[in-house]
């Protein structure tokens, strides 16, 4: 058993299987922050609009996603498509989710509450609040908790059920790696630019008066001035980013293809070298601060990275013992842990059931992307020395620490196996999007009145 895996990729476009600009943008489950209200104007009557399998989907489904959809692409600063377009997408991406969870249903595939507890703790954590304070956000913005745990755990039983049925159908030869560099070091295309952005947004509400709007752009102009003096961006972004999450992300937004970056951002840093300010931006959303922190030609991995050493424990589960026995075990192990009246590296030798086991959990040195998403994501929250509450990923529960953090040059066999990530997500994409057209093509859909 091995916890290396790379990411399976969610996108909307695949999961609808048709193309419009700005969509593939949109590859997160709910967004939290932004919940829209509930519509009480006469022609937001709840109806049915499409049958699938026997189950319904409703106007006020959409009309709930769509608006979702709307805001996410107003703060990315993408291209409004129109509303009746935009419309049909969701429509088709309801259709293409409800195919799917009617599946997992046939094949098993159950989500317990503690598999929700910690996906909503990590999303907590992602807003720097705890569970408690992201309730009370839910219910200030008018959104109901129940409903935003039934997101959350019908994102989780999709992921699973994708892991299962797709991930099976990729491979990555040795060949295909030399293929990709082939083509990636031969391409000038613009879209084989690879660009880590910092962004800080200065957000503008939608009805705005003319010196809200003045004061706004004042302060994003002073927030700009500082970064071109020099200013630390991460600390900057903590301090007046409106985007959800920038506290933890100091603003980062990832490397990443230009493609999949706005193309407002792209054309405001597109003759910017590494280090550059961009103008300000205006979008939809507010004003943008952009600095370019990498910018890489042919999509090439990066020859530095970020490394980090971690050990964990590995739980389990079966017949034998239930997730929520092991994550108890976990938490007990934790509190000893915590008080000194246990030793980390002892209890990995006596309790793990991972071949690290042997070595006292110690995974080693890892580069970004080794481990599957689950398990990555809660790691790269850890500071070093800092203890996980129990994780579940498909392979048990784990309690992970991380030992410490390192920057360090790839060599190249390690640029060679990053360069396999990246093209089996690629694969993984192609493979999502055709099996979940078959998904979709097996389902009877009924189509009801249009949404509204």
């Amino acid at each position: 058993m091995t916890l290396r895996a790379p990411a399976l990729v969610l996108a909307c476009a695949a999961a609808c299987a048709l193309p419009l600009q700005g969509v593939a943008q949109l590859r997160a489950g709910p967004q939290v922050l932004q919940s829209p209200r509930a519509d009480t104007s006469p022609r937001a009557a709840d109806y049915i609009v499409a049958v699938v399998n026997s189950e319904p989907i409703t106007n006020t489904e959409v009309r709930t996603r769509l608006l979702r959809f709307e805001q996410q692409l107003a703060q990315q600063g993408t291209a409004m498509p129109p509303r009746a377009e935009l419309a049909r997408v969701v429509l088709e991406r309801l259709i293409s989710e409800k195919a799917q969870l009617q599946l997992a249903q046939e094949n098993g595939i159950r989500i317990d509450d503690f598999q929700v507890d910690q996906a909503e703790a990590n999303v907590a954590r992602q807003y720097d609040m705890d569970v408690p304070q992201l309730h009370r956000q839910l219910a200030a913005e008018g959104a109901s908790v129940a409903a935003f745990r039934q997101d959350l755990r019908n994102q989780l039983t999709l992921t699973r059920l994708r892991q299962r049925e797709v991930e099976s159908r990729v491979r990555v030869s040795e060949s295909d790696i030399d293929q990709y560099i082939r083509e990636q070091q031969g391409s000038a295309d613009a879209s084989a630019t690879e660009l880590n952005l910092g962004h800080i947004l200065i957000a503008v509400p939608e009805n705005a008066s003319e010196s809200q709007v003045r004061e706004l752009q004042a302060k994003a102009e002073g927030v700009l001035q500082r970064v071109r003096a020099g200013e630390d961006f991460a600390t900057l972004a903590r301090q007046f980013s409106d985007v959800p999450g920038a506290a933890a992300s100091g603003g980062q937004m990832g490397l990443r293809p230009a493609d999949r970056y706005p193309a407002l951002f792209v054309d405001a840093v597109r003759s910017l070298p590494t280090g550059g300010v961009a103008s300000l931006v205006r979008s939809g959303a507010g004003f943008h601060v952009l600095k370019v922190l990498e910018k890489k030609q042919g999509g090439m991995p990066g020859i530095e990275v970020t490394q980090t050493h971690a050990r964990h424990i590995l739980l389990r589960t079966g017949p034998q013992q239930t997730e929520a026995q092991a994550r108890d075990k976990l938490l007990d192990f934790k509190r000893r842990i915590a008080s000194g009246t246990a030793d980390f590296a002892q209890l990995a030798r006596e309790y793990s059931q991972d071949t690290s086991a042997a070595r006292n959990g110690d995974l080693g040195w890892s580069n970004p992307g080794n481990f599957v998403p689950e398990f990555e994501e809660v790691m790269n929250a850890l500071a070093p020395g800092q203890v996980s509450d129990p994780v579940v990923s498909r392979f048990g529960v784990h309690l992970i620490q991380v030992l410490e953090r390192r920057q360090a040059k790839l060599s190249e066999r390690e640029q060679r196996e990053m360069i396999r990530g990246l093209v089996r997500e690629k694969k993984l994409d192609e493979a999502y999007m055709q099996w979940a057209r078959e998904v979709r093509g097996k389902a009877y859909v009924e189509f009801r009145d249009p949404p509204t």
